[in-house]
């Protein structure tokens, strides 16, 4: 897979890149592109806009699967209740920040 990122400003007066757009070049094989492609128009879309937000969600549910699979393997030798309790530190942490 060949990767290419250009940034690209929506707006040039936002205050932050986070909140400006990213384009990414990808090449896939011609196969998935028609896969992606026909369950896009059959779910009512099929637009560009369509494809970008297809894509990143993919990712973002790859980037939770693959933090999951790293904290279960970081976390394989404690006992359940060793975890629970930093689960509840970690949850209590965030409610008082």
């Amino acid at each position: 897979m060949c990767l290419c990122i250009e940034k690209i400003m929506n707006n040039p007066a936002l205050p932050s890149n986070k909140a400006a757009a990213i384009r990414w070049n990808l090449v896939v094989s011609y196969d998935i592109d028609q896969a992606l492609r026909q369950f896009l128009v059959s779910q009512g879309g099929g637009r560009k806009v369509d494809l970008s937000r297809f894509v990143e969600e993919a990712v973002k549910a790859r980037i939770l699967e693959l933090a999951a699979a790293q904290a279960q393997q970081q976390n394989a030798g404690l006992s359940a209740e060793a975890v629970d309790q930093a689960i509840d530190e970690a949850l209590n942490w965030t409610r008082q920040g």
